[in-house]
This record gives C-alpha cells, structure tokens and sequence, in this order.
C-alpha cells in the first residue's frame, strides 16, 4: 500500500463502504463477503492495518485467535454447515488480492463443489532437516 492509500478493508472499517456485520469488538471486525463462494462466506479483518500475518502484532494476532473458533460456530449454527474452510494468504504470490490482513472462513455444504486440495509430493529429508533446524533456531 503506497502513502495514503486505503483498501477496501479500511474504508469498511471507517464506515466509508457498507458492509454486512456479522461481528465486531475493539480489535476485530467480520462481515460476509460480498461475492461468497457459499453461503455464510465470511472475512474477519484486524482492525490494525497490517497487510500479513507477519506483520501483525502479538495484541491484534492474539485478538484474532481468540475470536476466529466463536465467529466459526456461529456461522455453522446458523447456516447449517457441518464444515468449512479458513483460508489466510499473505502477499500476491499467495493469492492475497487486498494487501490488508483477513481470512476467509467459508461454510462447506454437501452440494459444494469447490474445494482446496493440493497434490502432496514426498519431502526432502536432507532440505527438511536444515530447514527446519534454521526456522528452528531463528524462533529460540
């Protein structure tokens, strides 16, 4: 985000642009995407303009974790969903269309036909084992 320029996200969060509120507390806004995949589809935003996760504060991640499982319940109650997705991108080679912090939480029914499922392709042991001993250490 360059300057002053806002997102889509931030002038939902000021009230430029309406939205349909499904939640909001000091630290957390969510609302329902205005092009769902399904029904129910939902983006919970930090209200801190963060673009990605690593970026987030301890407060606004912690803020997050703790409100993400009560919004995911209540959008299965009320749709009736058994199941659903959390999709989180960060940055464009991710698939992260508005450079400010959300995920998806998208309700998954029997008739849904979309789905992210990846081929698994088998691990490196070498390259694992040197990667995760440097990610490793870099969180000591």
């Amino acid at each position: 985000m360059a300057g002053n320029e806002k997102t889509i996200f931030s002038l939902i969060l000021s009230g430029n642009i309406p939205s349909h509120k499904i939640y909001e507390d000091e630290s957390v806004y969510a609302f329902l995407d205005i092009n769902p995949l399904s029904r129910g589809h939902t983006l919970v935003v930090p209200k801190e303009e963060s673009p990605t996760m690593d970026s987030l504060s301890e407060k606004a991640a912690a803020s997050l974790g703790q409100v993400l499982p009560k919004i995911c319940r209540a959008i299965m109650k009320i749709t009736g969903a058994n199941d659903y997705n959390i999709i989180q991108n960060n940055g464009e080679n991710a698939g992260q269309t508005v450079p400010h912090l959300h995920f998806h939480i998208i309700p998954k029914y029997p008739e849904s036909n979309h789905s992210f499922i990846w081929e698994p392709k088998p691990i490196d042991h070498s390259d694992a084992t040197e990667l995760s001993k440097a990610i490793l250490q870099e969180l000591e």
